[in-house]
């Protein structure tokens, strides 16, 4: 079982479009089925699962479909004890300062009430870019030099590692995108350094438990190296 699963949840927008729906319908499709496989995620023993619900690129689009996006957000995050009764923790990654305040609250509740679950850790990227997250990193490197407590002669990758969103956490090794799409789009690009890729053409609303079944199949007969070699046993 992968320990920590990335999802890049793409294709709501089509997948309204392909039944005559306006977009905002791929959207509260999209959300849904996030939370069909974050709860499978969690009874198959999955430890880390972060999807890319909102990326830092995203406000470009038409206000209406970011609007609706937000109000999704709102909405999630009112409902989210239902996620703590599962034993799922909930933590929100990202530039979380450009967000509404009243979404900033709500997510802070949120990670505040499901703080003791020891199960499935839900990081949910909003406002995220990997680009972003590694300037950050660096911009508290540049900080901690500053101020005497780094010596830049001695810093190595985890300097780095510590300080990024998924700081303490194993760093993905499987990453899944829907869709039809065959890019990161700026998403864990520090942390994906090693991780596997599975691409399908389904679209994120139709994404299911089978699909993910499929991808984690997959995933178990590759053979992981990390820049070494197959070593044959005699």
């Amino acid at each position: 079982m992968p320990k920590h699963i990335g999802i890049i949840m793409d294709g709501n927008g089509r997948w309204a479009k392909k039944r005559m729906l306006p977009r905002t319908a791929g959207h509260v499709a999209g959300s849904e089925n996030f939370k069909t496989i974050a709860r499978y995620c969690n009874r198959i023993g999955v430890k880390y699962l972060t999807v890319y619900a909102f990326s830092t690129e995203n406000w470009k689009r038409p206000k209406e479909e970011v609007d609706a996006i937000m109000d999704l957000l709102r909405k999630y995050l009112k409902d989210s004890t239902n996620f703590k009764e599962e034993n799922i923790k909930l933590r929100f990654i990202g530039k979380l300062s450009e967000l509404p305040e009243d979404i900033r609250e709500l997510m802070a509740k949120a990670e505040e009430d499901s703080k003791e679950a020891t199960g499935l850790t839900v990081n949910m990227a909003v406002n995220y870019g990997g680009r972003e997250e590694i300037l950050h990193a660096v911009k508290s490197i540049g900080e901690d030099i500053k101020n005497g407590k780094l010596n830049p002669d001695e810093l190595t990758e985890d300097d780095i590692s510590e300080r990024i969103y998924t700081a303490l956490q194993d760093e993905p090794d499987f990453i899944i995108r829907p869709s039809g799409e065959y890019r990161l789009s700026n998403f864990l690009v520090w942390q994906s350094a090693y991780a596997e890729f599975w691409f399908s053409d389904v679209l994120w609303p139709d994404f299911s438990t089978k699909d993910l079944d499929r991808a984690i199949d997959a995933f178990n007969k590759r053979d992981r190296r990390f820049g070494g070699i197959k070593v044959e046993k005699i």
